[in-house]
């Protein structure tokens, strides 16, 4: 039988070995065959591509100096206290931008904990400081069989509903989002294709731009996130499905203290909007609490171009609108019932809900939802949830 070794360099284990195991009971220490990997870690110069092995982040600061990308058959193992932060990137461009990048056939695992959580961060404290997270998987999306990402440039998508990519729980991103272009730009979280096999659970979006979390299609579940900004905007959404995701949502909650758009944009696909499979995730427990401003067009939840889906426990608290729901096919799911926002309880909501047509003819659509002023959204209703303790920031 043979097993990974991991060598330890400074802070960090570095997976460098495929081992001839000698382990027994008695403790007898393993024996090093040969190296396999030519990742070199070095803590103060962290990037470049994890080709094979494992490579184990102890706890302790890493200074993120460009992409660290994670390849088929590699895995990025990050432990509780660790932190990662990126360093300056104004006027970055290719190789020498900030992210981490989890390709096909690669897993992460984030170790974090609720009173120790890992942090991915930047040494400049402001939104678009660095790009953030992105997982590739092979799990189906609407755009053709594989895709390319718009941010990394890695292939996604396939035909595996259940492919792993690793686990994450308490993972705190801060401050990402960074931007190439008014039209490609990070997340906090990107996920590509993720399949359900990937646990997603406990991540915080903090102080970021563009979205916290986007998911571009795929089959993974994701509970207990959480975006927020301070001083400053969320760019676009806190949260974002698109080209075909049929995943599970549980326990969201989004605010937004300062400029910004949505608490959810929902899409199926923006060239075809009954491309298959369709976007139809089922979301529960959700609180998203807006600012009631006017700028660009704040909507709780805005769902557009054919999605489906079933959301089911919603706070919805000062939002000029509420509920909006756009194009033709989109209007169509919902008076078929596949697409639906159920027991919602709006709080200083001046529109419930509203729809309207690809022709832009706006009709009121009351038909979209369904009221309980007992809904408790994320767990608390507009208030902090306490699932939040210890490993979020802001709140």
């Amino acid at each position: 039988m043979k097993n990974s070794i991991k060598k330890t360099l400074g802070m960090a284990v570095l997976s460098m070995a495929v081992l001839a195991s000698s382990c027994t009971d008695s403790g007898t220490d393993p024996i090093i065959e040969e190296p396999t990997s030519t990742f070199v870690l070095n803590p103060s110069d962290l990037k470049g591509n994890i080709n094979d092995g494992e490579v184990v982040l102890e706890p302790g600061t890493y200074k993120l100096t460009g992409k660290l990308q994670v390849n088929n058959g590699a895995k990025l193992r990050i432990k509780a206290g660790a932190k990662i932060e990126a360093t300056a990137v104004a006027g970055a461009t290719g190789e020498s931008i900030r992210y981490i990048a989890v390709s096909q056939g690669a897993q992460i695992f984030v170790e974090g904990t609720s009173t120790n959580p890992v942090i991915m961060t930047a040494d400049i404290k402001a939104p678009e400081s660095w790009g953030g997270l992105v997982i590739c998987g092979k799990a189906p999306i609407n755009k053709g069989t594989t895709g390319v990402a718009e941010v990394s440039d890695l292939t996604y998508g396939g035909t595996v509903a259940d492919d792993n990519s690793g686990s994450i729980k308490y993972l705190r991103i801060e401050y990402s989002g960074y931007r190439y272009s008014s039209t490609k730009e990070f997340n906090g979280l990107s996920l590509f294709g993720v399949g359900n096999g990937t646990t997603i659970e406990y991540v915080q979006a903090y102080e970021g731009s563009d979205d916290g979390f986007e998911w571009f299609g795929g089959t993974v579940n994701a509970k207990y996130l959480v975006v927020n900004n301070a001083a400053s905007a969320v760019g676009d959404d806190m949260f974002d499905w698109t080209e075909g995701w049929v995943g599970t949502g549980e326990y969201w909650y989004g605010v937004k203290k300062n400029a910004g758009n949505r608490g959810i944009e929902a899409d199926n696909n923006s060239d075809n909007q009954t491309a298959a499979p369709y976007s139809n995730p089922t979301i529960r427990n959700i609180t998203l609490i807006g600012n009631l401003d006017t700028d660009p067009e704040p909507q709780g939840i805005k769902l557009r171009v054919g999605t489906k889906g079933i959301l089911d426990n919603v706070v919805l608290s000062k939002w000029k609108v509420g509920i909006d729901v756009e194009n033709d096919v989109t209007l169509v799911n919902v008076a078929a019932g596949s697409l639906k926002v159920t027991n919602v309880r709006f709080d200083q909501v001046t529109t419930k809900a509203t729809g309207k047509t690809s022709a832009g003819v706006t009709t009121d659509l009351a038909a979209v939802y369904t009221e309980n002023a007992s809904a408790t959204g994320a767990g608390n209703g507009a208030g902090v949830p306490t699932w939040t303790a210890g490993w979020t920031v802001g709140l």
